[in-house]
Order: C-alpha cells, then sequence, then structure tokens
C-alpha cells in the first residue's frame, strides 16, 4: 500500500490527523491547487547531497533550494540536488515524487524551513499523487526532530 509508513508511524503514535484526496497531479503548485490548499501551506521534500549523504529538505510548496546557504550551513561545496534516480530506492512505499516530509522515516536527516513552523498545521504528500495529509505542525516537529532553518537569509 502506497504510504504505509506514514499511516503506520501516525496510527502507532495516536496522532491526529486529516486525508485530503484530490484528482491526480504531479507538481506542488497544481496538487495545492486542486486541493484546495495555499500553496504557502503545502510541504514538499526536495532531496540534496550534501557530501555525498542523502538529506531531505522540507519547504512550502512555492520555495526553492538555497543550495549557497546549505553550502554555508555545512560549511562544504559539495551539496548538489539528488536526481530522482539517486534517492527513489529509499521510497519504495511511495510513488515517485510523492514521499511524505519524515526523513526519519527514510534514513535522512531532514531541515525544514522556518516558514513552515510558523502554521499551525502542515500539509503533504502521503506517498501517493492523490493523497494529502494534514496534521499538527508541533505533531509533526515532535515526530521528526528536524533542522528549521531561514531559507530567505541574503548570503
Amino acid at each position: 500500500m502506497r504510504g504505509e509508513k506514514i499511516r503506520q508511524l501516525l496510527e502507532t503514535q495516536h496522532v491526529h490527523y486529516e486525508l485530503i484526496s484530490h484528482p491526480l497531479a504531479y507538481t506542488s503548485n497544481k496538487t495545492a491547487h486542486l486541493a484546495h490548499v495555499r500553496g504557502r501551506d503545502l510541504a514538499k521534500p526536495v532531496i540534496v547531497k550534501i557530501n555525498g549523504k542523502m538529506v531531505m529538505v522540507v519547504m512550502p510548496a512555492y520555495q526553492r533550494v538555497n543550495l549557497t546557504l546549505l553550502k554555508n550551513l555545512y560549511k562544504t561545496n559539495d551539496v548538489v540536488l539528488a536526481s530522482e534516480s539517486e534517492f527513489i530506492q529509499q521510497f519504495p512505499d511511495c510513488e515517485a515524487g510523492a514521499m511524505p516530509p519524515f526523513g526519519n522515516l527514510y534514513n535522512m536527516d531532514e531541515i525544514v524551513s522556518d516558514d513552515l513552523a510558523k502554521d499551525e498545521e502542515i500539509v503533504f504528500n502521503a506517498g501517493t499523487h492523490t493523497e494529502l495529509i494534514k496534521m499538527k505542525f508541533n505533531d509533526f516537529k515532535a515526530l521528526v526532530h528536524p533542522k528549521i532553518i531561514n531559507f530567505k537569509i541574503k548570503l
């Protein structure tokens, strides 16, 4: 079943969540539109390689990864976007590009944009291109323990 790991985690931890079904969509902006969710509220994971290690970066649908910021944060020049072929095997229970922002479930460190931390709730793909999960941000934070950073810092 697609998205099985995330649902099992939420249920075993007794975390309240809402499942939102929507028409098939492959981009975060289209998903937000079809699910009637603001783009700033929809979290999208982007996988980067930092010194060769896969790291999940989670940000609002409208935001882009600031590789320069990550290079400065990790004090390295070895920061690149990972290609889907490099990481897709780490998400066997998810459709390609529909993974939930739970790096800890997939053996990845996680960085989250502070823009998402400002909201009471977080919405994200549930492992498919037709379902989202909506839950309290504080519950998400307690389960994931992400590093929260400001991606809008001018360098």
